[in-house]
């Protein structure tokens, strides 16, 4: 009965949830309408290009790239015109297209409905992100059951708060910690009581994931202001600000992106430890509150190790050519971490770590108070 009751309440979240996804998606952000409305985006073959205008000086290219490309789907396919691939000299943003290539391209119309420009942004990935977001789903769906279309659930429900959600509302001025403290307990919640249920479990994991959240709030807000550490670190900031978005306080954005790029490993980290307890109490029923504390405590000791150096590797892969650039050019390791670029990313990792350390007693806490009171009072029932 205990089964069927809990596989009942396991369908009836993934049900809510995915409604819940699926609305999030049609949802309008109210920026659908920025971009232009006499271009249209398709993808095109390209068939040939014309080198001869690029200009070579070093590794920096320059120039223009003419290309002959056929569209392959929206109101001209099947069309061939000219397109001119500018080369800006940045070598994070150039890109050339060769023989065979399939492109996005934006083609801009006049006022005939004709197509007057035709700009190939880049090489079309769509495909192959979709593709890999197949195979990881069916995955996921294979290995996971149950727990792996919850999981996919969650991933698609967080993509959906966050470009629905959190992005236009910071883009509208709304104060980006608040926001963003918000959405983690929003998609904290979510995640945690679709893989654990409406259970004491749950519970005690999103206690536990939360209150780390706000102690590395907390840290965000302060030491920011300490490090001297200002949101234009940020890729792209400063684009925002020239694209007429100059209310933005980019430095609160910033306190946000700290906490919330831990978010993940602190949730991880709570089930682990609220699932360890609950094991600890079903098997011994009689276990008393501090002893229940202390085992939760123990298994985030062991857990909590592997997950910090986890947040220094994710962290420290997103910017390991800003360190091999500064050891290149023989900078000293006090001056390398003085720099601003570097002590933003020490900074986050930092108080991830911090949050995600808290988060082990916290939820070894709550579990003590809900799970051996539970646990207790359904023995009593019993008797």
């Amino acid at each position: 009965m205990y089964n069927s009751d809990k596989k009942s309440r396991d369908w009836l979240l993934v049900a809510v949830f995915t409604v819940l996804a699926a609305a999030l998606y049609f949802l309008p952000t109210g920026f659908e309408d920025k971009g232009d409305k006499d271009a249209i985006r398709c993808t095109a073959e390209v068939l040939s290009v014309d080198d001869d205008n690029i200009l070579h000086l070093g590794l920096i290219r320059s120039g223009e790239q003419g290309l002959t490309v056929r569209i392959l789907d929206g109101p001209f396919a099947g069309r061939e015109f000219d397109a001119h691939n500018q080369l800006l000299g940045q070598l994070d943003r150039d890109k050339l297209f060769r023989p065979g290539d399939t492109a996005y391209v934006v083609l801009t119309l006049d006022e005939r409905g004709e197509v007057a420009y035709v700009n190939p942004q880049d090489h079309y990935r769509l495909g192959l992100e979709l593709l890999l977001l197949g195979l990881f789903a069916a995955l996921l769906l294979l290995f996971g059951g149950m727990t792996g279309l919850k999981a996919l659930l969650s991933f698609a429900f967080t993509g959906m708060v966050l470009w629905k959600v959190l992005v236009p509302q910071m883009l509208l001025g709304a104060d980006p910690v608040r926001l963003a403290l918000a959405v983690v307990a929003l998609l904290s919640a979510v995640i945690i009581f679709l893989v654990a249920g409406l259970t004491r479990t749950g519970l005690t994991a999103f206690l536990g994931a939360f209150l780390g959240v706000v102690a590395s709030c907390g840290l965000a807000v302060y030491f920011t202001g300490r490090f001297h550490v200002h949101g234009a670190v940020m890729p792209f900031a400063e684009t925002l600000l020239y694209a007429g978005y100059n209310h933005l306080d980019l430095t609160r954005i910033y306190m946000a992106g700290v906490f919330l790029a831990s978010s993940g490993a602190v949730m991880d980290l709570a089930m682990d430890v609220a699932a360890a307890m609950s094991e600890v109490v079903d098997k011994k029923p009689s276990i008393s509150r501090v002893e229940a504390v202390w085992s939760g405590v123990r298994v985030g000791r062991a857990v909590v190790g592997t997950m910090t150096t986890t947040l220094l590797l994710a962290y420290s892969g997103g910017y390991v050519t800003l360190l091999m650039a500064f050891m290149a050019q023989g900078i000293p390791l006090d001056t390398t971490f003085n720099f601003i670029y570097v002590a933003a990313e020490v900074l986050k990792t930092l108080v991830g770590s911090f949050g995600l350390v808290t988060v082990a007693p916290f939820t070894a806490l709550a579990g003590g108070v809900l799970l051996v009171a539970g646990r207790k009072r359904e023995s009593a029932l019993r008797h």
